[in-house]
């Protein structure tokens, strides 16, 4: 598996400490370190975010250690290691810290709003934040009613009196844990909201379930104000692919105001699901992949986004436009860039792919954040579509009416449009995952040449139903919704 290796320079360690000195009152200030941010300004050592108070101070802490829990964590080969920094974004309203799972199976994000922030002006950017392990001890016996100090990044007269990173991590970063983060938004944004709890069914439901151990795919379904399990993807079930990897809920319940569910329409296979509970002026969520041995990294959301022979110029445009909003409008989006919308959706897939879009359920909104990863390397992230270029170079790609013939090693597959422009294809990666985890190679190919061919794009579009960018016509980006199997791609 290729891995990078991400480094965190901090000025000091992140700790709770006097903070007289700060905020000329007694009390204590949670001092979150910061490392690599950018800003408006351009990168920064060590930017500062926020300097102000916590409304419910212990709320707060237990939420971010739910954060820092999941980050931790391995919940498929939980013996191998895994110990990343959370990831903090400042969209001028908000603080939004967010982790993956080491496997890559669990995305974690605490929305800290404006009702839970007090006494200061919330800036822009993204960074790492630094949870270490005295910092994660101190939270956990945090109490009282005492006024918490927050400072998001150190105060600059702190930057000029200490001399250089002082502490530094290196951490292994798996390329999947970067893709894992293109495809949550992807997956995310066919969402809606299947349920909500009040905070004592809340309560009772995530207490119910295992904390450890490989539990069962089960499937739940609202009944009145509770959560029901069952057996099967009834209408209106969400799934609960390996539930306990929701554990990490387990530190906020008694601070719970209620539970929201969200997923796609029920299917016949697991399917990806988003588990939100609702706090006092925050929101913490966790988005769980279909199966706890299949991380995200290879749902194959974004192929058809980065299929699109315009979709990199087009991100290029769009990404001058954001500005760490917390919520973008494509319809808004597409008016200043003077493209029609799918193109727009399409660039927000790619740019997801270096990390700068993220997607809120609850709000049902795309944000900006920005992370320290190149647009440009999505393609290097993604076998099929390097596979599906490779087949296009070699000339594999034979367009026909109704869809087209592409020949591998000897080997035909036939490419169909179905209904609704729909591809389908005859390879054993079709017939396992039926579309569910993204296109396969042959009809990447077949996208690319169509969106590729002028002598032949007309027929394409006339006899196959695709569109100039490649995509079949009507259709977006395949969403993973009924999807099921392994981890892994081809």
């Amino acid at each position: 598996m290729t891995q990078a290796v991400q480094t965190y320079a901090y000025l000091r360690s992140s700790a709770i400490r006097d903070s007289a000195v700060q905020s000329g009152a007694a009390g204590r200030s949670l001092d979150l370190e910061t490392s690599g941010g950018a800003t408006p300004a351009g990168a920064v050592a060590n930017p500062q975010f926020f300097s102000g108070f916590l409304t419910t101070p212990v709320p707060a802490a237990a939420a971010l250690l739910a954060v820092a829990d999941v980050a931790a964590a391995r919940y498929y080969r939980p013996l191998l290691r895994a110990s990343l920094d959370p990831v903090v974004t400042a969209n001028g309203d908000r603080l939004r810290f967010e982790s993956f799972s080491g496997c890559c199976g669990v995305y974690a994000r605490l929305d800290v709003l404006g009702a839970g922030l007090d006494g200061g002006e919330i800036g822009h950017g993204t960074t790492n934040v630094d949870v270490n392990s005295p910092l994660r001890d101190a939270l956990g016996v945090l109490g009282g009613a005492e006024p918490l100090h927050l400072a998001v990044g150190p105060e600059a007269l702190e930057v000029t009196t200490l001399d250089g990173p002082l502490v530094e991590k290196k951490v292994p970063l798996p390329e999947r844990w970067l893709r894992g983060f293109a495809e949550t938004q992807v997956l995310a944004a066919g969402f809606d909201l299947r349920a909500e709890a009040p905070a004592a069914e809340a309560v009772r439901f995530l207490r119910s379930l295992p904390r450890t151990g490989r539990g069962a795919t089960q499937w739940v379904v609202a009944a009145g104000p509770t959560l029901r399990p069952t057996s099967r993807a009834v209408p209106g079930a969400v799934c609960l692919p390996g539930p306990e990897r929701l554990a990490a809920l387990q530190r906020v319940l008694r601070h719970a105001l209620a539970l929201r569910v969200y997923g796609p329409p029920a299917g016949p296979g697991p399917t990806a699901s988003a588990w939100e509970v609702v706090l006092p002026g925050m929101r913490l969520t966790l988005t769980l992949s279909p199966d706890a041995a299949r991380g995200f990294s290879g749902e194959g959301g974004v192929l058809d986004a980065l299929a699109a022979e315009s979709s990199a110029a087009d991100a290029e445009l769009v990404a001058v436009l954001l500005a760490w909003e917390p919520r973008i409008d494509p319809a808004e989006l597409a008016e200043q860039a003077g493209l029609p919308i799918d193109r727009v959706r399409a660039a927000l897939t790619r740019l997801g792919t270096a990390g700068q879009i993220g997607y809120d359920t609850a709000e049902a909104a795309y944000f900006h954040r920005q992370l320290p990863y190149e647009a440009a390397r999505a393609e290097d992230r993604n076998p099929r579509l390097r596979a599906a270029r490779a087949l296009v170079a070699a000339g594999a790609v034979r367009l026909e009416q109704g869809g087209a013939l592409v020949t591998v090693d000897g080997h035909v597959q036939r490419v169909r449009i179905g209904a609704a422009g729909r591809l389908s294809c005859t390879c054993l990666w079709w017939a396992k995952y039926r579309g569910g985890r993204g296109p396969c190679k042959h009809a990447l190919a077949v996208s690319l040449t169509a969106g590729r061919d002028e002598t032949g794009l007309t027929a394409a579009r006339d006899e196959t139903g695709l569109t100039a960018g490649g995509r079949p016509a009507g259709v977006g980006s395949v969403q993973g919704r009924d999807a099921a199997g392994v981890e892994g791609e081809l």
